[in-house]
């Protein structure tokens, strides 16, 4: 079987002129690389990834008409979106905002107002990861106002319960419910009106997706505002890890390692030793900085109990599977 890699270079004739074929090819392409980053993480994929850019690059300066440009401009910036995507999830975050910046030029070039918002969200999330939360609300605040004018409510419901992540990040409970309470009442709108037109950098944020947002906003609160709010957190956790699918691996661990803290939060140990295993396994399994560095307060909250055998039995496991490379 052919390597990404060797299949583009080999298929690259294809993206030797700009028409409506190499908009098709740039999205299919796309489409697999987002796949390989949920399965397996954002090594999985870069390289390849960036094979492909180096070549769409140049078919800017194509001749063409102006509705395939604005649709080449518009899958680009997706595919730097993703580019984003996949370095901040292997740990390098200066080298993701470059591409996040360069598909907001593409995407405001091409009017596409959606896929600016969702570079926004993302954006907010690489500095959310890094505790830097007034950065982190002002591109999510920025997004918000851009889809609100684009007029999509999958988006806005994205990028509320992000905000509401922040602030649980922050201490601040009132609000962060209720802006969960504003995603869910976006993303009710979004489902009365769903169709097959949902872009393919928002199709991750389904009824599994936002469960997960509702325990992991709920998890941050346990660790902030109190452990009673480990009690929304665990059965809204345990529904996403049960709901997402094979190829959400990614996703999948992050909900269990939550899932674990929470147990831990709550002084079930036995059962945070058995759901911290299953969530060791599953983020060995990724080639994703970011899984490693989210299992660090389940380490932290397992080693506050260093007289408890089972805590100290998941702290061990735990420093294992940091000390061992990625996959």
């Amino acid at each position: 079987m052919e390597s990404i890699d060797e299949t583009l270079i080999r298929g690259n004739a294809t993206l030797l002129q700009l028409d409506s074929a190499t908009v098709v090819a740039l999205q299919a392409a796309t489409r697999e690389f987002r796949a390989l980053d949920y399965r397996h993480g954002g090594g999985a994929c870069f390289d390849a990834i960036s094979v492909l850019l180096r070549y769409a690059e140049t078919l800017l300066r194509s001749t063409t008409s102006a509705d395939t440009m604005d649709q080449f401009c518009v899958a680009l910036a997706d595919l730097h979106n993703l580019a984003g995507w996949t370095r901040f999830d292997t740990g390098h975050p200066d080298l993701a905002r470059r591409h996040f910046e360069r598909a907001l030029e593409l995407a405001a070039a091409a009017g596409d107002d959606d896929l600016v918002a969702n570079v926004c969200y993302r954006l907010g999330r690489v500095h959310l990861h890094h505790n830097e939360l007034d950065q982190a609300a002002r591109q999510f605040e920025h997004g918000q106002s851009i889809a609100e004018r684009a007029g999509v409510p999958l988006t806005q419901s994205i990028l509320s319960s992000n905000q509401a992540w922040v602030h649980a990040r922050g201490g601040d409970g009132a609000a962060a419910v209720r802006l969960l309470d504003t995603a869910r009442h976006q993303f009710d709108l979004a489902s009365e009106h769903a169709d097959d037109r949902t872009p393919p950098w928002a199709g991750f944020f389904d009824a599994t997706d936002l469960t997960a947002m509702i325990g992991t906003v709920h998890t941050e609160l346990a660790v902030t505002a109190g452990a009673e709010q480990s009690e929304v957190a665990i059965p809204a956790l345990r529904e996403a890890a049960a709901g997402y699918r094979d190829g959400m691996a990614r996703s999948r661990s992050f909900v269990l390692i939550f899932l674990a803290t929470n147990h831990v939060l709550d002084g079930d140990v036995d059962e945070a030793g058995e759901v911290g295993g299953r969530a060791i396994d599953a983020a060995g399994q990724l080639t994703s900085a970011r899984a490693r560095d989210r299992i660090r307060p389940l380490l932290a909250a397992a080693r506050r109990l260093p007289r408890d055998r089972r805590a100290v039995e998941l702290s061990e496991r735990i420093q294992s599977f940091l000390t061992t490379p990625m996959a």
